[in-house]
């Protein structure tokens, strides 16, 4: 379909550009794009889109809105108060440019939707706070093919890139595993500058926008990192991975596991361990020390196949679990004996021994710091991935 004459004279901007013209605006309008939150860096991100006339915007968000958003999340007002985010912000989008086609999600996505929403869109935008959901949007952006562009705040800092591309990196190229949980603090317990997100969420409207048009350099293969009180912008290369769990020339994970598992957090920032606590920890020098008694603790790796093959703790009687059989099958474990879970910084292993616990596993611990610390403090031959 032709533009209609209310297009051409909203539209007339871009229709000068020669980057853009009549075919890029049509190519807009019929573009797909799915938000991954409806808060800080989704809000500005979903008014540009709209703004600039992509044609379908889907919003992913089951949270409602609350007085402490207001302070950065642009898409919703005092009046909104109470209500679904995607409701407010489909009505924002709507006023703004009522040629959108915005499709709500009132839900959390997870492994049981997210291959399902993510496969109905020509590209993602992940505003989501939390590394479960991360994860999770990567893993499903590689397996149905496609893109997302990731966004990240914190306090006065930034972080926007775009993965998953046919032949670029992944989020896992760059992060191959999460942080231990209460590492990274969270944007309600170290706070986050009001206009950042503004910042980041624009620019990840301006990459899903070059996408879409086919033009401009991407940031695929890059990262970009803005620092609001410098006002400094770094870039770092960032190269596909040949060994990238998910899109390597190998790939060990291929299919969606459990993300709140995997990260040791739910998508809420909570640990996962019994009572609020975090998971027992053991330093390296302990566990060598028990390793020699009378009753020494059974380590488990919960690491990928090809990391224990480039080195691993089989002559301390290290048994090789990956993390997804642990938490599909706990009963492989012994229970009356004590067990230290292993991996290569203590990010996975944290969240393992926090879902042992949940399963009724009373001795449990983990290496802090994983085998890195274990090469350094004890074994500096033992190679760790």
């Amino acid at each position: 379909m032709a533009l209609s004459r209310d297009e051409l004279v909203r539209y007339a901007r871009h229709l000068a550009l020669r980057d853009v013209g009549i075919e890029g605006q049509e190519r807009l309008r019929d573009s797909r794009i799915l938000l991954v939150g409806a808060g800080g860096l989704g809000s500005p991100a979903a008014l540009y889109l709209a703004a600039a006339g992509v044609g379908t915007l889907g919003v992913v968000d089951a949270d409602r809105v609350d007085a402490t958003n207001l302070q950065r999340q642009i898409a919703h007002g005092t009046a909104d108060l109470g209500r679904l985010k995607v409701e407010s912000a489909a009505e924002r989008i709507g006023d703004l440019n009522p040629h959108v086609q915005v499709v709500e999600h009132p839900v959390r996505i997870d492994r049981t939707n997210a291959l399902d929403l993510v496969k109905g869109y020509d590209l993602v935008i992940d505003g989501s706070d939390n590394f479960p959901t991360r994860y999770l949007v990567n893993d499903a952006c590689v397996f149905t093919g496609v893109p997302f562009v990731y966004g990240a705040i914190l306090r006065w800092d930034g972080q926007v890139s775009l993965f998953a591309t046919p032949d670029g990196p992944c989020y896992r190229c760059l992060f191959r595993e999460p942080p231990p949980p209460g590492l990274v603090p969270s944007c309600s317990d170290a706070g986050v500058f009001g206009v950042l997100p503004g910042v980041i969420g624009s620019m990840q409207a301006l990459e899903a926008l070059k996408w879409v048009l086919r033009t401009g350099d991407s940031l695929a293969g890059r990262l970009l990192l803005f620092d609001a009180l410098e006002s400094r912008w770094r870039e770092i290369e960032v190269p596909r991975a040949p060994d990238c769990p998910v899109c390597g020339e190998h790939p060990t994970i291929t299919e969606l596991v459990d993300y709140d598992f995997f990260c040791g957090v739910s998508a809420d920032g909570r640990p996962l361990v019994g009572e609020g606590e975090l998971p027992h920890e053991i330093e390296a020098e302990e566990l060598h020390r028990r390793l020699r008694s009378d009753a020494p603790p059974l380590i488990v790796d919960v690491r990928e196949r090809w990391e224990w093959d480039a080195g691993n703790l089989a002559t301390e009687g290290a048994l090789h679990l990956p993390l997804a059989a642990i938490g599909d099958a706990p009963e492989a474990l012994p229970r009356d004996r004590p067990l230290v879970l292993v991996c290569s910084v203590g990010a996975r292993s944290a969240g393992a021994a926090g879902h042992l616990r949940s399963a009724g596993f009373s001795e449990v611990a983990h290496l802090r710091g994983g085998l890195a610390e274990w090469t350094r403090e004890i074994d500096p031959q033992l190679t760790v991935l």
